[in-house]
């Protein structure tokens, strides 16, 4: 028998089109590339979104991450509640900011922080949590919040993973204090790279424009803009002052020229995301050794990833690179990294769970036909 045809299939792709295409037009045209209008624009657009009343725009999740610990101005050698299973900016925002990392396990079945070793883990010097909503799986954010307020804790919500989702009729990153999104390319909506920082207390967020420019008070735009107005016609349009250590972390236009026709597609991409989601749940109800990563909760939803678990893990990996087929391992219990290391906080469960871990191919433009060749594929090994 003729083999079947073999498929390539990546595991992960922006969207992009004529829409983010036309919107950088405008940019080249105005020739202003920069920390500009489109900035602001896009700011009050995400805030309008998701319903919250300040967003500032950075250049990464990691340094939303960095300024909204950076905003609370803790003192050094406080610590920070963070899962063991997450990407490092989670963690490396901690030691930005001298900051110790104290990791929790996770919850076996949703990976996501572990309330219940969380408890066990707060100690005085606490001072936050950050929890990361994995994959797009909410946290229990109402139980979260009731036991960070207990113990006086700042909730920083790590919504790197899920945005334009919504958990109990709230928009995921308006939960707790401070909610930091990434539009890094692979993530739900991209501006190439570029992350969010929002809440509604405008007082604790709206410094960190300053932090997020190297300290400058007033940036270049609003400078230009200013130039011939009436009320600045003598020669010092230029004068800025710098009261605070900043940092380089500003979106600039290009980006933001991405993320507004973006984030007019944001519902879409969440919507067809959920979609193949589906398609692979029916597909892979019958395995015996291929189970979903996550107990995927489809309505109102805004998953990034989707994965599986299998204890043949590097063996079906190595099946499916044999069909084109792309795959990873999301994400490794950072105390397992160098790096963390010292921080030899118990995670038993996480040490254990991860090693069964594959994410599979999921993006908005990924034909049903690509699913189902996936598909086809685990079902195969399975059967093996």
């Amino acid at each position: 028998m003729p083999e079947k045809p073999r498929m390539q299939v990546r595991l992960f792709k922006p969207s992009v089109g004529e829409e983010e295409l036309a919107n950088l037009r405008g940019v080249f045209e105005r020739a202003w590339l920069g920390l500009g209008p489109l900035v602001t624009q896009f700011e009050n657009e995400w805030s309008e979104y998701i319903a919250t009343s300040n967003s500032v725009g950075v250049n990464s999740a990691t340094a939303a991450l960095h300024l909204a610990l950076t905003a609370y101005n803790f003192p050094r050698g406080s610590k920070v509640l963070v899962p063991a299973i997450t990407f490092a900016s989670t963690a490396t925002a901690v030691l930005y900011n001298d900051l110790i990392p104290v990791f929790v396990d996770v919850d076996p079945v949703t990976l996501s922080i572990s309330l219940t070793d969380m408890e066990t883990k707060i100690t005085r010097d606490c001072v936050a949590v950050i929890p990361v909503h994995m994959g797009g799986h909410p946290v229990p954010m109402e139980e979260l919040i009731v036991l960070a307020k207990a113990h006086n804790l700042v909730v920083i919500e790590d919504c790197a993973h899920c945005a334009g989702g919504l958990y109990k009729g709230k928009r995921l990153g308006t939960w707790g204090d401070i909610g930091c999104f990434s539009f890094e390319e692979k993530k739900s909506m991209t501006t190439g790279d570029g992350g969010m920082i929002c809440s509604d207390q405008d007082a604790l967020i709206e410094p960190l424009r300053a932090n997020r420019w190297v300290g400058i008070d007033k940036d270049t735009w609003k400078r230009s803009a200013n130039y011939t107005s009436p009320e600045a016609m003598d020669s010092r349009h230029w004068h800025y002052e710098i009261a605070v250590l900043g940092y380089k972390y500003n979106m600039n236009d290009v980006m933001a020229a991405i993320g507004l026709a973006q984030l007019k597609k944001l519902d879409w991409m969440n919507a067809r995301r959920r979609e193949l989601i589906r398609l692979y749940l029916d597909g892979i109800a019958g395995c015996r050794y291929i189970k979903p990563l996550l107990p995927y909760e489809l309505k109102d939803a805004a998953y990034w990833l989707f994965g599986v678990r299998c204890e043949q893990r590097d063996e079906l990996i190595v099946y499916l690179k044999q069909r084109g087929i792309a795959t990873s391992v999301h994400f490794m219990p950072l105390p397992l990294h160098p790096l963390f290391r010292e921080f030899d906080d118990p995670i038993p469960i996480s040490t254990e769970i991860w090693q069964t871990f594959i994410t599979l191919p999921l993006f908005p433009d990924m034909t049903d036909e690509e699913a189902h060749y996936v598909i086809e594929a685990l079902c195969e090994f399975d059967a093996k």
